[in-house]
């Protein structure tokens, strides 16, 4: 197949990076963005990998009944989003098919596409925002998000993004009014990182990257000032910390029953309505925890152990990053005690255990973390998980010696790619490592 040759093509499916799929006659599959089930498209060919393609739509001969128009102006041209062209219900099928698919071809289980439990609200919902702001030649500044197919380029976003909760929506056109002609109120530097979080006391702005102040306290205070509903401000410049420039120095957000201090680079889902779903689940997995011992790896600020401990568990949590581990200790239930350090490098101190929650990031679980459950068992694994593929690998890793108990996902992230999931895992004890 040449670039840029052109043929007709029908989808039947979403893929798990939200591109519809399709088959040519060769047998060969077909990758085409912004396409859903049941369209039949005129595609030009991007990219030629074999025994796969990728493709741009040109027209459509016929539209899919699962089809909308795109609620955002900018879906076209910004990368943030994968899935507004498709109807919520339809949303909500594709990551049911997405999640099993991976764990029948990637992890070998025999299992049916799960529950995939939707959001209250398919916009407005992001608690965390992060946009890239580029200065560029003649004091020019672009600030928003990364653009569909050229990553290198930036989409110019104000008040067109119909994802963040109402305070950031309205915090992110007063900033970059108040950070000036050239964005000078801001930290010097080619490009910075600017990250909205709200919370209970407002909104948080995190800017990683660049210089430090050139005027310190001062600037970032006035930038403050300057903006309603900023609660603080923090820094982090190239080869730095995070350090406090002006405000508050610290927040608080609840998720799942557990008020936690927020500051930069301590991880909360963004999504709140289904992420306290999304605790309650795991709650339910572990079952009755009075009395047990529990492991929670990659465990965050520690949401999970917090709420497990203060139901009687004694429960040790895993976390790699300092400003995660300093708002897990804080306010912490008798029972939760947190060890700095990798899961795969802590988990073996800690074991053996009752139950073990991981919640790696997407990268999914070291080698290690497998090997180190195999090799001292826990009679119930809880698994979260934020990429259905490295779910399934490591599932597979893990070998034979659990038997499947449930899988359910939650859409945590409407209008994109990406899924949550939850896997419970039972110890079959008359099984031996595989």
């Amino acid at each position: 197949m040449t670039p840029d040759a052109e043929w007709t093509v029908g989808i039947d499916g979403i893929a798990a990076g939200g591109d519809g799929v399709g088959r040519l006659a060769d047998g060969r599959v077909v990758f085409v963005p912004r396409t859903a089930p049941g369209d039949r498209v005129s595609v030009r060919t991007v990219r030629d990998g074999g025994r796969w393609l990728r493709a741009e739509a040109i027209t459509f001969e016929a539209h899919s009944p699962h089809r909308r128009p795109a609620p955002c102006r900018l879906y076209e041209r910004c990368g943030g989003c994968q899935l507004q062209h498709l109807q919520y219900p339809a949303q909500i099928e594709a990551a049911s098919r997405v999640v099993g698919d991976a764990l029948r071809r990637i992890g070998g289980l025999e299992v049916s596409d799960p529950e995939v439990r939707p959001a209250e609200r398919e916009l407005g919902y992001r608690n965390r925002v992060a946009f890239t702001l580029k200065r560029l030649r003649g004091g020019r500044v672009v600030a928003g998000f990364h653009a569909r197919g050229h990553p290198g380029r930036i989409v110019e976003v104000r008040d067109e993004c119909l994802l963040p909760e109402a305070p950031i929506a309205e915090v992110w056109p007063a900033l970059r009014e108040a950070w000036g002609a050239g964005a000078t109120r801001l930290p010097a530097g080619r490009e910075l990182r600017l990250t909205l979080r709200s919370i209970e006391e407002g909104v948080l702005l995190a800017i990683d990257g660049g210089r430090a102040w050139s005027e310190g306290a001062d600037q970032a205070a006035a930038l403050r000032a300057a903006v309603p509903g900023l609660a603080a401000i923090w820094h982090r410049a190239e080869g730095g910390d995070w350090v406090l420039a002006a405000g508050r120095p610290d927040g608080h957000d609840t998720t799942g029953g557990e008020r936690v201090v927020v500051r930069p680079g301590a991880f909360t889902q963004v999504n709140r309505e289904v992420a306290g779903a999304l605790h309650d689940a795991v709650r339910a997995a572990v079952g009755d925890p009075a009395g047990r011992r529990i492991v929670d790896g990659y465990c965050g600020v520690g949401l999970h152990g917090r709420r497990l401990a203060r139901d009687g568990a004694r429960v040790v949590g895993l976390e790699l990053d300092p400003a995660a581990v300093e708002a897990a200790r804080e306010g912490a239930p008798a029972g939760f005690r947190v060890i700095e350090g990798a899961a795969e490098e802590t988990l073996p101190t800690v074991l053996p255990a009752d139950v073990v929650i991981v919640n790696p990031p997407r990268a999914g679980l070291h080698r290690g973390v497998p090997e180190a459950l195999r090799h001292d068992p826990p009679a119930t694994i809880v698994y979260v998980s934020c990429d259905p593929a490295t779910l399934a690998r490591d599932l597979e890793r893990l070998g034979s010696r659990w038997t499947l108990r449930a899988v359910t996902a939650f859409d945590l992230f409407p209008q994109t790619s990406h899924i949550e999931t939850v896997v419970t895992l039972d110890l079959d004890p008359k099984t031996t490592d595989s």
